[in-house]
């Protein structure tokens, strides 16, 4: 390789981010529309190694809770799983792609101080898409019959190191035709997305007594039922027929002391969903009953302290979609922890 071209080559893949910031957003990335309970639409960067563009896959939820409480992601319960960093869709049509290298001519013409970038660029893009290495003339003889596809960096994972996994140039792929490119977009990929996309309500355990524990003496926590719900995010790439729903549904609630110096019910520590609820709501005259779902600490907290209890949801995650696929994803957990003091009621024998 020359010289020219080396340099041509190095600032394809480390000045896109300045095209990206000067170049007004083609109709294919602007054309977008909302639907749904609410809709969210991704935004992609660049890997500092490859074009890349602000992904059309939009996102629309529905279900979960009707109060207005936060809401969160739900983590994988599995650590070797996490959802897609970044993915190739259908991104540029052949003008998109003529327009892309006319813009860093002008640039290169517009800016002399940095017109050595813009016109090495240009050669660079025009070497590829135009010249025959390895498309002709920008593949405008098939408007219409295909798009290049290019990368996608997920703006929930854009600090994941596998985000510049998606390194390659923008490339062509035949309309209805599915790329031979392991990262390209699937319906798992829009499902695996939209699982970073579930909005879980908070898990706002109730407590009895609701302040300070006694030793010896239960605790009561259970979930309030209007609290949590399943919910849904459907993830869709318009103009495709595409599209992924992923549906999280609670499960079971998981306590944890945090301290050994306690006992939990059950003794596994994990309260099932039972007649859709969790736990049971203290009611007088039980203080002396097991709660089904509960602590009981054995020693007194220091003055000033208090033991963390963490409480965690786990949500079973399952995924339909447009063409027919579907399965489970890792289940997902979100949590909470409450300070709870604990003290010591002394009693004198007579």
């Amino acid at each position: 390789m020359t010289g020219r071209k080396r340099v041509a080559a190095s600032a394809l893949t480390v000045s896109v981010a300045l095209l990206l910031t000067m170049q007004a957003a083609p109709p294919t990335w602007a054309d977008r529309t909302t639907g749904g309970e609410s809709s969210k639409e991704a935004r992609g960067g660049t890997n500092g190694r490859a074009i890349t563009v602000e992904t059309r896959v939009r996102t629309t939820v529905r279900g979960g809770s009707t109060r207005s409480n936060a809401t969160g992601s739900p983590s994988p319960v599995s650590a070797d799983w996490t959802p897609p960093a970044c993915w190739y869709e259908p991104a540029f049509s052949p003008r998109q792609i003529e327009s892309t290298v006319k813009a860093w001519r002008a640039f290169g013409a517009a800016a002399p101080m940095a017109g050595g970038i813009g016109h090495a660029v240009g050669d660079a893009l025009e070497h590829r898409y135009k010249n025959g290495h390895p498309y002709k003339d920008y593949n405008l003889d098939k408007q219409g019959e295909g798009m290049f596809w290019a990368s996608v960096v997920n703006p929930n994972r854009a600090d994941d190191p596998e985000a510049s996994a998606c390194d390659r140039e923008p490339f062509w792929v035949d309309k209805g035709r599915t790329p031979d490119e392991p990262l390209a977009l699937t319906p798992e990929t829009l499902a695996s997305y939209a699982y970073d996309e579930l909005p879980v309500p908070g898990t706002e355990i109730r407590t009895a007594p609701s302040g300070m524990s006694t030793v010896n003496l239960p605790t009561w926590v259970w979930l309030d039922k209007a609290r949590f719900k399943k919910v849904s995010v459907t993830a869709s790439l318009p103009g495709t027929g595409l599209a992924a729903t992923t549906t999280a549904e609670p499960q079971s609630l998981h306590l944890d002391p945090g301290t050994a110096d306690a006992s939990v019910f059950p003794a596994s520590g994990r309260c099932p969903l039972r007649s859709g609820g969790i736990g049971e709501p203290y009611a007088r005259g039980r203080a002396s009953e097991v709660p089904p779902c509960g602590v009981t600490y054995l020693r007194a907290t220091a003055a000033n302290d208090a033991h963390d209890l963490r409480a965690t949801l786990t949500w079973r995650i399952r995924w339909t979609s447009s063409t027919g696929e579907g399965g489970v994803l890792p289940d997902g957990a979100f949590g909470v922890s409450r300070r709870v003091p604990v003290q010591e009621i002394q009693s004198v024998n007579r």
